[in-house]
């Protein structure tokens, strides 16, 4: 079973490669990307779609730094620290518990 599933992963990696691949290839033409002050740049368009993904990916990877460090840390606090001092609250016994009053409730 987990050699059926091994290739049914590599099958679908080898589609998606050439179906990419088969992208490049429609679409060699000339693109213009326009930047600030007159600036441009010109490269083929599949350049230019590979470069906007890669820079969605940094910038991306870029925002979840920090909150993947301050999951890092707290993870490597010692776990000892939340379970010393107090007790584990005891439940509060029905008959103790306010009883709810008529005509408010379901």
């Amino acid at each position: 079973m987990k050699a059926l599933a091994r290739l049914l992963g590599w099958v679908l990696k080898a589609a998606l490669f050439f179906t990419l691949f088969a992208f490049a290839l429609n679409n060699q033409q000339d693109a213009t990307v326009h930047f600030f002050f007159g600036t441009q740049w010109r490269a083929p368009l599949v350049l230019v779609v590979l470069s906007a993904f890669t820079l969605g990916v940094v910038v991306g990877v870029l925002g979840m730094v920090p909150r993947w460090w301050r999951h890092r840390r707290a993870a490597q606090r010692p776990r000892s620290t939340a379970g010393s001092g107090a007790a584990a609250p005891s439940p509060v016994p029905e008959s103790a518990a306010p009883a709810a009053e008529p005509g408010h409730g379901s």
